[in-house]
């Protein structure tokens, strides 16, 4: 049985979606744009800002549905431009306590609102 996961501390979904669906002990979550929930804005300071923003917003996602960052099993990065990839893959790195996730990281034409980075993770309790 499915169950949709909602939470302020994430922005709110653009279209018609869920933030985020637990499905007994995995949680599958829809990407997460650099968006402070409050405001709707892009916080200052480009990609790292944006990844970091991306992060607080899968863990207020993660902590709604009673998950932590430790259970995340996979992610998705989505750029906007590939030359910003080392400078998120720096704010990445710090983003985990233990072993790294599996990862996809991949350009794309366009994310929404002319983001620079959109994050989807899959994360799963043992």
């Amino acid at each position: 049985m499915k169950k949709v996961i909602a939470t302020k501390n994430a922005p709110a979904a653009i279209g018609p979606y869920s933030q985020a669906i637990q499905v007994g002990n995995m949680l599958f979550a829809s990407g997460q744009l650099g968006l402070i929930p409050a405001s709707g804005e892009f916080p200052e300071g480009g990609i790292k800002a944006q990844t970091e923003q991306s992060f607080q917003n899968v863990k207020g996602v993660l902590e709604a549905a009673g998950f932590t960052i430790d259970d995340v099993v996979k992610t998705t990065v989505f750029l906007a431009d590939m030359g910003d990839f080392a400078a998120m893959n720096e704010v990445y790195a710090s983003q985990f306590n233990s072993d790294f996730p599996a990862r996809s990281a991949v350009a794309v034409k366009t994310l929404p609102k002319n983001a620079l980075v959109e994050i989807e993770i899959i994360a799963a309790k043992a």
